[in-house]
Order: structure tokens, then sequence, then C-alpha cells
């Protein structure tokens, strides 16, 4: 009989990053965005995973996910990644030509909370920080236009959220992240550090062993004699 998997620590939200090799134009018209999210209706045939929201960019793309046991994640995002890469070099004819995608992924975990909201507000506004549109809701590759205007197919991979959504949600999204806000986003993505209160982060990094994500940049002190 197969072992069940094993719940998550703590079930918390995961947001999930990925970037093309040399800022390579993964996504230059609709049919490459199209195509991109026919591969994340199969992975999540194949790889069953809450999402809770998405943002696809021209070279690189996010997700917040909730797993709900170990090895969810992985799975989801390698066979999305890999699969995406091969029909990308298919399509675009440059099958052998190396990596598509920079390397695995990267991610950092999220509490149920006030946190995840901005992380969620920074996904869906990739795409307004990024000069393509006027507002979030505008842009048709996100998980905030699919759930408003989206088909069947996108609709039914995206799950309820373990947090109320805020009756002003849209209004929220568009208004900018403050300075404070956006800088520790930033950090989380480029250290992997878990992104809620101090004592949740210290204690998420030590159940999930990423206690180097919390560590001061830079060489350790000398000691002293």
């Amino acid at each position: 009989m197969p072992r069940a998997a094993r719940k998550a620590p703590g079930g918390q939200v995961y947001h999930v990053l990925n970037r093309s090799v040399g800022k390579r134009h993964l996504f230059g018209k609709d049919a490459d965005f199209e195509a991109f999210q026919r591969v994340m209706i199969e992975a999540h045939q194949r790889h069953p995973i809450r999402i809770l929201s998405y943002c696809v960019l021209s070279n690189h793309w996010h997700f917040a996910v909730w797993p709900d046991a170990d090895g969810q994640v992985t799975a989801f995002f390698r066979w999305l990644a890999h699969t995406h890469a091969m029909r990308w070099r298919v399509a675009h004819r440059t099958v052998g030509y190396g990596h598509l995608y920079q390397g695995r992924f990267q991610s950092f975990p999220v509490p149920s909370d006030e946190h995840l909201l901005t992380v969620l507000r920074y996904i869906k506004r990739n795409a307004v920080g990024a000069g393509l549109v006027a507002r979030a809701e505008h842009w048709r590759w996100s998980g905030l236009w699919a759930r408003m205007h989206g088909e069947d197919a996108i609709k039914a991979i995206l799950s309820p959220w373990p947090v109320e959504r805020p009756v002003d949600w849209t209004d929220r999204v568009n208004a900018p992240l403050s300075a404070k806000e956006f800088g520790r986003v930033r950090v989380s993505i480029e250290r992997g550090r878990p992104f809620g209160e101090d004592e949740w982060v210290k204690r998420t990094a030590s159940e999930l062993r990423l206690e180097h994500t919390i560590r001061p940049e830079g060489r350790p002190p000398k000691p002293r004699n």
C-alpha cells in the first residue's frame, strides 16, 4: 500500500518565480502565452496543487501556490518548466540550443495573513510595474484577469484563498506597494527568505532549514582574541 504524502509544514503558501536565461523573451505574442497556459493546465492535471494566483510576463513568471503535502511545489514546477521549455524549443525551432530557464525555480514561504495579500498584490502588479497595462486587471495573462474573464479551463485550476479577499481588492492591487513592502518582497525573492512577521520568519526558517536566508549578508565578523 503506498505511503500517504506527508502534510506540508505549516500549510503555508509559497511564492514561486522562474526567469529565462539571459532575459530571453519567451512570450512575445498571444500564441506564446496561450501555449504556456495549456502547459499550466496540463501540469495541474498531472501534479495537482492549489494555485492562488499567477502572472506571466515576457521573460519570467510568478505564482502563489498553497501545497497541502510535501513535494507538490517541486513536482508541479519541475514539470511545468521542463515541458514548457521542450515545447517552446520545438515551436521556435531552437531544439538543442541549451537551457531556456535560469534554473529550477526560486521560492519563499508566506503565512496566510496580511503578508499573503502583500505578495499577491506584488504578483498581480507586475504587468503594471513593467508598463504593459495601466491597471492590473487589464493584463490577460494573470490570475486576476483569469478569475474575472478567463475560460473555464483556466478558472478551474485557480483555488480559493486561505485568507478573505478584501471587498476593494482590485483597487488595493492597483495601489503601489510601499517602499518597505516592495523592498522586503524583493529580499525574499533574492534570498528565498520567508516573508512575514519576524518571529514567524525565524520559526519557519528553522522548520524548513532556511536559516541561511535570514543571516546577515557579507562575511561573518572575525572573532576577537
